[in-house]
């Protein structure tokens, strides 16, 4: 089974959709994906420097419509490309687009929702995240639980994201447990935790309004690693996964049990096929950062449907 899986907040960088302009259509799917999220893409993607991107509000939208575009222009060299589908983080409103559940439509109008819920849960309390590389994972969540920190991200290959306030997240910075390296993220809030509940109330209003769909694909969530088969649920962990950790380390064992045999990234991608290097040796991959990465994800996807 070949895998698509569409990465979080972070994996942007500037001008990266400068190429993907190029793409028949793509300047009108990036003007519509804009006005319904409420974010000028164009210029978010092209012009606008790391701290512009960075902001939750932008960053979100922007990674979402990447990976929906990137999407889109595999369809339409590979007719059934993929057999599941998951998403990290935010990539999982591009996951659900992608197996059905929610329109590109509601897709973009969630994103845009949900990044200004984050950035405004972010602002009522000073917090953040640092990844936590290496060690023994009983013991990073011992000194974690004793810092009183969330592991936010369990994103396998032995790496923890904790959050939380900024002084407990100094100070495990300063004294680590043994054998691992902590770096601080450029993110503006302790995002998957209790710091983000007002989030999910206001995402969870507008995704009332939604009549989802039930998956056409596999997908998987990030709550626990488990396939999800229907759509109002499916929608409903989405909302809940704001203030909850990211299971990506279940999401790659469910792959693993589930016979994956190749992965595939969408824009703006890297950071989850680095994972998956790590902790799905031997599966093959494709990181689709440009349209020239198009071919390599074809091909994969072909040859494995033979």
């Amino acid at each position: 089974m070949i895998i698509a899986v569409f990465p979080g907040q972070g994996s942007q960088t500037p001008g990266f959709l400068t190429p993907w302009l190029e793409q028949d259509g793509a300047r009108e799917l990036l003007e519509a994906y804009s006005e319904h999220s409420g974010v000028d893409l164009i210029a978010a993607g092209t012009e606008w420097d790391a701290d512009q991107i960075r902001d939750t509000r932008v960053a979100q939208p922007l990674i979402v419509a990447a990976s929906l575009l990137s999407w889109k222009s595999l369809q339409t060299i590979a007719a059934e490309p993929v057999g599941g589908v998951a998403g990290h983080s935010v990539g999982e409103i591009a996951a659900l687009v992608a197996a059905g559940v929610l329109s590109d439509t509601e897709g973009m109008r969630l994103v845009g929702i949900r990044g200004r819920a984050m950035a405004d849960a972010a602002a009522l309390e000073q917090s953040g995240m640092s990844a936590v590389l290496g060690g023994d994972e009983s013991a990073v969540l011992e000194r974690l639980s004793a810092l009183d920190l969330t592991p936010a991200n369990y994103n396998d290959g032995g790496q923890i994201v904790a959050a939380g306030a900024l002084a407990p997240l100094a100070e495990l910075a300063e004294d680590s447990p043994r054998g691992t390296r902590v770096i601080p993220l450029q993110v503006a809030g302790a995002f998957h935790t209790r710091y983000m509940a007002p989030a999910v109330d206001a995402l969870r209003s507008a995704a009332a309004e939604v009549a989802p769909e039930d998956p056409a694909l596999t997908l998987w969530s990030n709550r626990d690693g488990g396939a999800v088969t229907d759509g109002r649920t499916a929608l409903d962990l989405l909302v809940a996964q704001v203030a909850n950790p990211v299971r990506w380390d279940l999401c790659m064992a469910s792959f693993a049990e589930a016979g994956v045999t190749g992965i595939v990234e969408f824009a703006p991608a890297g950071t989850l096929v680095g994972l998956a290097k790590r902790g799905l040796r031997g599966v093959p991959s494709v990181a689709v950062k440009t349209p020239d990465d198009l071919a390599a994800a074809a091909a994969l996807v072909t040859g494995a449907n033979a």
